[in-house]
């Protein structure tokens, strides 16, 4: 009996003015000798852990509201509150307290909250109590200006407050409202309306619980109807009699229970819409009025969560296909608000709020509920899932994959709620962006849980694309049969641009269950027919999507674009678009920059050869011509691949410093010529035979002519700003005078299997990973006394640090070497 007089739930008070739940424990209090003195402690009845240790402060403010709370402030911004389970419980720490003080156990208060000044001290000595008027109807300016002159003071407030408590004023002030009523005494009203005004902002429990009581709470109502600064009176007590109605859907035995809950709908609505909109001053003067609502909400949904019957019959009702549709709508309805109501508590009761409704088979419930004909029913039902996908989605999609082994697709609950989505009537679709929202949720890997037995990321996405993705992509597919849109209109753009928002964020979350839909189903290429859409922003939306598969660089991407010539529709919106400068023109350069400065050389191979002269008179930015100079680049590389090697060779060169550094780089160059002999790798092959020196130039001559014929053009491309900011690279050939060189080629090496001629190729430079099989056979030099028509790229550091790791050029220098000697 103890431990439930003494179990309490632990408040602390945060930055919004709201209560944050500590936890539940039970409440003791002793002596603590590290705090010097009697303090209060609570321990956690889950595990033992100490939830609170409070020294009894002489000089603290304790308050005692609704007779099962104990509230009070440790520091400037810190408030606690102790919740009792039962008021024997709170009465005996209150007991404690006051014995710790010295104080009657039969305040409310036992200090004054706020320090008074000099001058106020000296009038509580002078005048230890405050005198009202006699309420009186001829008073009741006098009585109205008392109240208004105390409380900018705290210790006016106070001891008004007392006086208010002790002589049962409140219920005197409601008998002289009836009478102004029946007497239509305007000024009379004006003046009730000041001071229960200013009774709330005394901001006392005391006082609410005999304001908020039955028999006075819609008088204190009528009290604030009279506003003087409004030319009419305003109906609130007719709206809370006649308009608002209060509906059992399941009947409610608990008296008690019932009365809390119209009390609490009152108080509220007094709160929001009766009391004027309180200043900055005034609002923390309402802070008990806040309390004594979210603790009422607080038990409310204890109190039901208790009642096992009420919430059996509430689900058997709304399951029951014998239940007609209006009951149901209003079952439904009160769920939702039931389900709102719960967003006020803290974790630790919402969660065992949404547990009690996940055990009673709430989802199972929604299925039902949102496979009916009712529009309102259905629009109800999706807003407690919403509330359930917020609070907990693992919960969610554990059940919709349990129920996938028993149910056929077309009825299982992700699918219904796509399909809601999709059919949604309203213009603007604003139910069909809440649901894009919840599915988004669920589809999202970042809260989705991982355990060493199972990866839930890995089930449910497999579950997701095998039963539900055809569903959501079936209007996108549907609509996209032609070369154009079959239907344009506002609300199937908007619907198309919903469902490409969320496909562009499964291609950034989604990796390869994504990346198999979009190439088999061809997925990319129906988007793009939407580029062709009148709606720009639907135009953009398809855009972006293919944007986003770009930016993954993926070659499987990659070469799924080029097979399907993939370029066509956005270079069509390009041209269509002609000279104007807007989003998409911007949109569309900034793709193919991307490709640009990110040197995805499949993608501008593909681009120059099937759309440049499509492109090339587009000259207010140099992207494109920045995007032909790389495929030239990466072209001239493919043809002379004895250039890049010569090049790599210089840098080696280039780089040594002194004899001792070339005589350790011989002797590596000797042992490591031995291995690949013993690997069985020839150097030069035995059916190469030399060349003399006019075969060694004539490729390199013929290099230099075309160079110069292009030098003009590349000079001005070179001269322009890129977008990117990067200096676009150059060739540079140097020739020593008196030297003489050997090269040696084979004419065969361009038809490897591995050549460098096809873009893409597993052999191409443009590959990833790959190792050109044709060096060791392409070329070899030798030299008399220096090297001779070295080509040099002078590209910047990045791009060289790559062609080093790309190529293999080591057989062509051990061979120079070992000629040379």
């Amino acid at each position: 009996m103890t431990d439930t007089r003494r179990r309490v739930k632990v408040y602390t008070l945060n930055e919004d003015r709201q209560w944050d739940d500590r936890g539940t424990g039970h409440v003791s209090s002793c002596y603590v000798e590290r705090l010097k003195g009697m303090s209060l402690l609570v321990r956690a009845e889950s595990d033992g852990s100490l939830l609170l240790e409070s020294k009894i402060n002489p000089n603290t403010a304790y308050q005692k509201q609704q007779d099962t709370l104990i509230v009070w402030s440790e520091a400037e911004n810190y408030d606690l509150a102790l919740s009792f389970q039962e008021k024997a419980g709170c009465d005996e720490i209150w007991e404690k307290i006051c014995q710790v003080q010295g104080k009657d156990p039969s305040v409310d208060i036992t200090q004054d909250l706020v320090d008074e000044s000099e001058e106020e001290r000296f009038d509580d000595m002078s005048s230890p109590g405050l005198e009202l008027p006699a309420c009186e109807l001829s008073r009741l300016e006098e009585i109205a200006e008392l109240v208004a002159s105390s409380l900018p003071s705290p210790l006016r407030r106070e001891k008004l407050a007392l006086a208010l408590e002790n002589e049962g004023y409140i219920k005197k002030l409601l008998e002289i409202f009836h009478v102004c009523e029946d007497l239509e005494n305007v000024e009379g009203l004006h003046h009730l309306y000041e001071i229960i005004k200013g009774i709330f902002l005394l901001n006392r429990t005391a006082l609410f619980e005999v304001m908020f009581s039955e028999e006075c709470i819609m008088d204190v109502i009528g009290c604030l109807e009279y506003d003087p600064s409004l030319s009419q009176s305003r109906k609130h007590r007719e709206f809370l009699t006649k308009t608002a109605k209060f509906k059992e859907v399941i009947p409610i035995s608990d008296p008690e229970l019932k009365q809390k809950i119209h009390q609490t709908y009152r108080v509220q609505y007094i709160q929001d819409m009766v009391l004027p909109t309180p200043s900055v001053f005034e609002e923390n003067m309402l802070s008990t009025l806040h309390s004594f609502i979210f603790f009422n909400k607080v038990e409310i949904v204890g109190m039901l969560q208790e009642d096992e019957k009420f919430l059996t019959d509430l689900f058997a009702q709304l399951t029951d296909e014998a239940t007609d549709e209006e009951k149901r709508q209003e079952l439904v309805n009160f769920l939702k608000e039931f389900c709102a109501f719960s967003q006020t508590l803290q974790p630790q009761n919402r969660d065992a709020f949404f547990k009690t409704l996940s055990n009673m088979g709430i989802l199972p419930a929604l299925e039902v509920i949102l496979g009916m004909d009712d529009a309102q029913v259905r629009s109800a039902a999706t807003d407690i899932f919403s509330y359930l996908v917020e609070y907990n989605p693992s919960m969610v999609r554990e059940f919709v994959m349990q129920e996938a082994q028993q149910n056929d697709d077309d009825i299982l609950l992700i699918n219904l709620i796509i399909e809601h989505m999709i059919c949604d009537t309203d213009p603007e679709l604003g139910g069909a962006v809440l649901l894009m929202g919840l599915l988004r949720t669920l589809v999202d890997p970042e809260n989705m849980l991982a355990t060493a037995n199972k990866t839930e990321k890995t089930e449910f996405l497999g579950f997701f694309y095998k039963h539900c993705m055809h569903v959501l992509t079936a209007p996108l597919l549907a609509n996209t049969t032609e070369d154009k849109p079959s239907k344009d209109d506002f609300q199937t753009a908007q619907l198309l641009a919903l469902i490409l928002e969320l496909l562009t964020f499964c291609v950034e979350h989604h990796t390869y269950h994504i990346k198999n839909y979009i190439i088999n189903k061809d997925i990319l290429r129906r988007v793009l027919v939407l580029m062709a859409s009148k709606h720009a922003f639907l135009a953009l939306c398809a855009l972006r999507f293919k944007r986003k598969i770009i930016g993954l660089k993926d070659e499987f991407y990659n070469r799924y674009i080029m097979k399907s010539f993939l370029f066509e529709p956005v270079v069509k919106a390009f041209l269509n678009n002609g000279s104007r400068y807007n989003l998409m023109n911007s949109a569309i350069i900034e793709m193919f920059e991307f490709i640009r400065v990110e040197d995805i050389k499949s993608l501008t191979a593909h681009v120059i050869e099937n759309y440049w002269k499509a492109l090339e008179d587009v000259d207010y930015v140099q992207t494109f011509k920045g995007l032909k100079l790389r495929f030239e680049q990466q072209r001239e590389r493919q043809d002379n691949p004895k250039l890049d090697s010569m090049r790599s060779i210089l840098r080696n060169h280039r780089y040594r410093r002194d004899a001792r550094t070339l005589e350790d780089e011989e002797e590596m160059w000797f042992n490591t010529d031995e291995d690949d002999m013993e690997d069985g790798e020839a150097v030069v092959p035995p059916s190469d035979k030399p060349k003399n020196d006019e075969d060694i130039m004539d490729p390199i001559s013929k290099f230099m002519e075309r160079k110069k014929l292009k030098e003009s053009e590349e000079k001005e491309v070179l001269l322009k700003t890129n977008l990117s900011g990067r200096q676009s690279p150059s060739f540079k050939l140097s020739f020593s005078s008196g030297t003489k060189s050997n090269l040696t080629s084979q004419s065969s090496a361009s038809n490897l299997p591995g050549s460098p001629g096809s873009p893409g190729s597993p052999g191409s430079p443009g590959s990833p990973g790959s190792v050109s099989k044709s060096t060791s056979q392409t070329a070899a030099i030798t030299t008399k006394g220096g090297l001779v028509g070295l080509v040099d790229y002078p590209d910047d550091d990045e791009e060289d640090d790559e062609d080093e790791d790309k190529e293999e050029t080591l057989p062509l220098s051990k061979k120079a070497k070992l000629e040379s000697s």
